[in-house]
């Protein structure tokens, strides 16, 4: 059964133009390169949430699991870590439209 890696953050501060360098140039190709596939990025304009939203589609929870336990996956969240605050990440079974 497909699943989503749903991951929330707030971009620290000052480090916009870093972050979206980041995002674009490293974390998607990473991501993509590890077989999670992108599906969705919600930003928060108003309110008391997180402000980035990511899903990632893997093809199921062990596939999602075995690539979060990974030494790629590690290397390339602690650079996240550099640009962002807040962090929190969770699998869940794919629905359709918008899951947090």
């Amino acid at each position: 059964m497909p699943v989503k890696v749903i991951m929330t953050w707030d971009i620290a501060a000052e480090r916009d133009k870093e972050y979206f360098e980041f995002i674009i140039g490293e974390f998607v190709p990473g991501v993509q390169r590890m077989g999670l596939q992108p599906a969705e990025a919600w930003a928060t304009i108003y309110g008391s949430y997180p402000q980035i939203q990511v899903g990632l589609l893997a093809a199921d929870a062990p596939q999602a699991r075995r690539i979060l336990d990974s030494s790629d996956w590690v290397l390339l969240q602690e650079k996240l870590f550099t640009y962002v605050s807040n962090y929190s990440h969770k699998i869940v079974p794919v629905r359709p439209g918008f899951q947090f």
